[in-house]
């Protein structure tokens, strides 16, 4: 989710070796490879949720330390992958992200053998501290791959491949996890351990290739900040209050799609099978890829605070009207949602380090780290559904859009109280 930007001194540098070597097109291939593969990958914790739920009979609270593990390892290990890719450089960094993340399937297979529960936690937090460190690295490195001017180009083809794993996901993992074949829990526990063994090999391959490649060496440069900068970085109120905006957009996004499939299950919303319910979430993320592209040109036309208005308005509007109704109208309700999720992360993350001039790469270190809202509010809506009942917990994403609401009104005026301080 994070995005990282390589400095312009790095990829100058690499774009004086373009008239040497300009043959791009595997590691561009490999590296679309690589964030198809992330976006499917974080998509199945959706799906191991209700799996894991079923399998070992947890209540919401529990099950959603899936949640909880994953994302925070993207608290816990940015800082230290941020170091590790300074010392040794972006190619290092990425080809010890995709290992570690490999690891972390492979995991999955001793995890299923025990049928414990904790070893599966395990497996899922250095699965996502593998994915962190990618995150630190991949996105400098796409954007150093050929000529700066196409920089923007590159990431965007990247970031719309992200999206596409994220909308495929839900449909393989429907297959994998809840097909009618699997008549037991040892078959089905099975069938999860295999997919992630698959694409254990799968990372293992690419980092292989990574490895082979021939490309100069690139490495993030060390920016210096005075005492002064790292003092005034808090009076920039439209980036502290855009960290909270992104600690509960992440939170409210990942929260949801992570009840969906018990959601669907209720009573009330036709008691879908798992199977069913998980295919309906290509449409909640298969809408967030679609909003990606309606919001690229929008937000040329409209001032992008204007936008994510418009957008949490509307959110906040489903949530309400799947809370209070049953059936049709609240599943398709709450799946909308996807299509206005789709340009808040950026959006916000690039409103939060907007005229921070120098203190830019700071500043959006501390809006990744704020990504650990994926790890906590799903265990508040646990908790939530465990002491009242699931449709009803879907009041804490709408607590969350309310405050990313707020944000997006008083945008203009902090913004400009941090021009005048400065």
């Amino acid at each position: 989710m994070g995005q990282f930007s390589a400095s312009p001194n790095a990829i100058n540098e690499l774009n004086k070796s373009n008239n040497e070597n300009n043959n791009y097109v595997m590691p561009m291939t490999a590296m679309a490879t690589l964030f198809f593969l992330w976006g499917f990958i974080t998509v199945l914790n959706d799906l191991l949720i209700p799996h894991l739920k079923s399998l070992f009979d947890l209540n919401y609270t529990q099950v959603m330390l899936i949640q909880f593990c994953f994302f925070g390892a993207y608290f816990l290990i940015s800082v230290p992958a941020g170091a590790y890719v300074r010392k040794f450089g972006y190619k290092m960094g990425v080809i010890s992200g995709l290992i570690t993340a490999a690891l972390g399937c492979t995991l999955f297979y001793p995890a299923a053998l025990a049928l414990q529960y904790s070893l599966f936690l395990f497996a899922l937090f250095v699965l996502a501290s593998g994915l962190t460190i990618l995150q630190v690295s991949a996105n400098p490195y796409v954007a150093a791959l050929g000529p700066q001017k196409h920089a923007s180009s590159r990431l965007n083809l990247a970031q719309g491949l992200n999206s596409l794993g994220t909308t495929l996901a839900p449909p393989v993992g429907a297959y994998l996890f809840f097909s009618s074949t699997l008549d037991n829990s040892t078959t089905a526990d099975s069938s999860v351990s295999s997919a992630y063994f698959m694409l254990a090999l799968t990372l293992v391959m690419i980092a292989i290739i990574f490895s082979q490649l021939k490309l100069p060496t690139l490495t993030p440069s060390n920016d210096t900040t005075s005492r002064e900068c790292k003092k005034n970085i808090w009076r920039a109120k439209h980036l502290t209050w855009g960290v909270g905006a992104i600690f509960f957009y992440v939170g409210a996004e990942v929260s949801i799609g992570s009840f969906l499939v018990n959601y669907f299950g209720e009573t009330e919303l036709g008691s879908l099978d798992e199977k069913r319910a998980a295919e309906l979430l290509t449409y909640y993320w298969g809408g967030a890829m679609v909003g990606r592209f309606i919001g690229s040109f929008v937000t040329r036309i409209v001032s992008p605070h204007k936008a994510i208005i418009f957008n949490v308005t509307m959110t906040i509007i489903l949530l309400i009207i799947t809370m209070q109704t049953s059936g049709f109208i609240a599943i398709w309700s709450v799946l909308a949602i996807g299509l206005f999720n789709s340009i808040m992360f950026p959006t916000i993350f690039t409103l939060g380090i907007e005229s921070m001039g120098e203190l830019t790469s700071r500043a959006s270190g501390l809006l990744c780290l704020a990504i650990v809202g994926g790890a906590i509010i799903p265990i508040i809506q646990g908790v939530v559904a465990d002491l009242w009942e699931i449709q009803y917990s879907f009041v804490i994403p709408a607590a969350c859009y309310l405050f990313i609401l707020y944000y997006a009104i008083r945008f203009p005026m902090l913004k400009q109280a941090w021009i005048k301080a400065e």
